[in-house]
């Protein structure tokens, strides 16, 4: 089991390497696709919560790269589930994040990996199979977006701030979300859904949207993404962490509308989503 000391640097070198390995699996699953080979897709948590044969291939081959190149050190994944170490590195790999948008054709879809320690990113890679981009960071080292240094962006007005948020597969969920989204409108520039949150927070990061926000994520939708963000200069609020937004919200905003929008969703009462 690795040392909790472990390099940030070389953790960050391991998940990018790995997550591009993964993607060049996705991609040329991808490419098949759009050519007319089908992907056998079965259903999760709801008939909207899809999981395909590619998702879980990519993440059996994170499993076996990392037991490699990390040995003894756990993985926590969408698929294969997992559980975090007591002391040292966890690995929280999300194979494809942004599944539906994969199946669709839409090419904002990602393969997510992130090095936790006691539960917190230390360094992560978020990797784009169709354009290639390569998000990275490591903790106290700044966020990277193909060797280009990420800055979030500077906003100093909530109502010129676009902000991005996504919802939930069930469906009285999701149209309680839908409607706190359609009340926060009144608030802001306008609203942005991607349907992939690693690359909503990436986007936070690049100062590609001003705030991104979303009720009911799992650690493997933002371990990587989240930490890129933060890297970039954003204000992070993890699960757990804001009972007055809720207790499973994911929360990622410049820092000159960060406490606005959070008051504003507050009021909205966006904890009861």
């Amino acid at each position: 089991m690795s040392d909790v000391g472990a390099d940030e640097s070389l953790l960050k070198s391991v998940a990018e390497q790995v997550a591009v390995e993964a993607a060049g699996l996705v991609r040329a699953a991808w490419t098949a696709m759009q050519a007319g080979r089908v992907v056998r897709v079965d259903t999760k948590s709801a008939d909207t919560d899809v999981v395909t044969a590619i998702d879980k291939e990519s993440e059996e081959l994170v499993r076996e790269r990392l037991a490699e190149l990390r040995p003894g050190e756990p993985v926590l994944g969408e698929e294969g589930g997992g559980a975090a170490a007591g002391s040292g590195v966890t690995w929280v790999v999300d194979p494809i994040d942004g599944t539906v948008n994969f199946l669709y054709g839409l090419p904002a879809f990602a393969v997510s990996l992130a090095a936790q320690i006691d539960g917190v990113s230390v360094a992560g890679a978020v990797v784009e199979p169709v354009s290639g981009r390569r998000w990275t960071a490591a903790r106290g080292q700044g966020a990277w977006l193909d060797g280009r240094r990420l800055s979030a962006s500077s906003p100093t007005r909530l109502d010129l701030s676009l902000v991005g948020t996504g919802f939930a597969y069930a469906r009285d969920r999701r149209v309680r979300q839908g409607a706190l989204a359609g009340e926060l409108l009144g608030h802001v520039r306008d609203i942005r859904r991607g349907g992939a949150a690693s690359l909503e927070l990436c986007a936070v990061g690049a100062g590609w949207l001003d705030a991104y926000f979303e009720h009911g994520l799992h650690r493997w939708d933002w371990a990587a993404g989240a930490l890129v963000a933060a890297e970039a200069g954003a204000t992070i609020l993890l699960p757990g962490s804001a009972a007055d937004l809720g207790e499973d919200v994911t929360f990622a905003a410049a820092p000159g509308i960060a406490e606005p929008l959070r008051q504003v969703l507050a009021s909205l009462d966006a904890k009861s989503v």
